[in-house]
């Protein structure tokens, strides 16, 4: 068999010198020479490609995707998936929080029979509490709002098979989430649990801004319950001031206040005008989230672009 091993990175200088000699290691030692480690170079600021392009000139079996800016790890993980010609790939972070002595089990799990092995986060040491809890939520409000399970923790560093791969490239859409889409898929699927190690150099570049971006993107991308779940809100709100209005009239009108209520008209209206607002600016705001999907999607743009002159060995 041959491994391909993806590594997106982005401004990784100074960690990935560090992380290359344990991780050649391992992979050396699960499958010998037949493999091939596919870094794909997402707009690095910092001397990221002349380092790889140093590395792949040594090794033959390293191949560089550069990227002419910076797309973002999402697809920079699609285009190594893209490229890698493996009839294993391995996705792993180029900043050693993703052990690479695990590798021998996500292989031994593929020869098993697993289509998919999946990394799953038990621990981090860097986590902060917004980042931890905000996960938690993530996952039990997606998985109940969407006909897709994710499994609490699971990461990209996986493993997938060749034919999953080969159903993974169909994928068009540029607001995505790797993981979310491969568990869409199916296949069999095993779990391996592992504590993040500390990030070997620099700073992580998945801010909590981006994070939530992701997290929203999810929701558009996996599900359409929000949509639902605000037209039952609205229905509610609206049943409701239907009520409240036929209580008025009677209690007002018919019965002359005999509650003492003494609501005014302007008052009633006031009331219902801003519930109403309140419903429409939230259904107009989701509402647009999926819109700017559809406007991207129309445009037809490609999900990434390749700067062959300074990539190594894109065939």
């Amino acid at each position: 068999m041959k491994l391909s091993v993806i590594i997106p990175a982005y401004n990784e200088e100074e960690s990935f010198p560090k992380f290359y000699p344990s991780l050649l290691k391992v992979i050396i030692d699960t499958v010998g020479k037949s493999y091939e480690i596919v870094m794909v170079n997402d707009g690095s600021s910092d001397g990221t490609l002349k380092l790889l392009q140093d590395i792949a000139n040594q090794n033959k079996k390293l191949r560089v995707v550069n990227f002419s800016r910076n797309f973002g790890k999402e697809i920079a993980v699609t285009a190594g998936i893209s490229y890698a010609q493996g009839e294993a790939i391995i996705i792993i972070d180029a900043d050693g929080q993703h052990p690479p002595e695990l590798i021998p089990k996500f292989v031994k799990l593929w020869e098993d029979g697993y289509q998919v092995v999946i990394g799953v986060r038990e621990s981090n040491q860097k986590e902060g509490l917004t980042k931890r809890y905000g996960s938690k939520l993530f996952y039990k409000l997606l998985n109940v709002t969407s006909d897709t399970t994710l499994i609490a923790g699971a990461t990209d560093f996986r493993l997938i098979d060749r034919a999953v791969q080969a159903e993974f490239i169909q994928f068009s859409e540029h607001y995505r989430i790797t993981r979310g889409l491969i568990d869409w898929m199916g296949f069999r699927r095993a779990t391996i649990p592992f504590h993040a190690n500390k990030r070997i150099a620099g700073q992580a570049s998945y801010r909590v801004s981006k994070l939530i971006r992701l997290a929203l993107n999810s929701f558009v991308s996996l599900s359409v319950a929000p949509l639902y779940i605000f037209g039952y809100v609205g229905a509610f709100i609206t049943f409701g001031a239907f009520m409240v209005g036929l209580f008025v009239i009677i209690e007002q009108l018919i019965l002359g206040d005999p509650l003492g209520l003494r609501v005014t008209g302007t008052a009633m209206l006031s009331i219902l005008t801003l519930f109403l607002v309140g419903i429409l600016l939230i259904s107009q705001g989701l509402i647009s989230v999926y819109l700017s999907h559809v406007h991207a999607q129309t445009q037809n743009r490609p999900l990434f672009i390749v700067d062959k002159q300074n990539s190594i060995r894109l065939t």
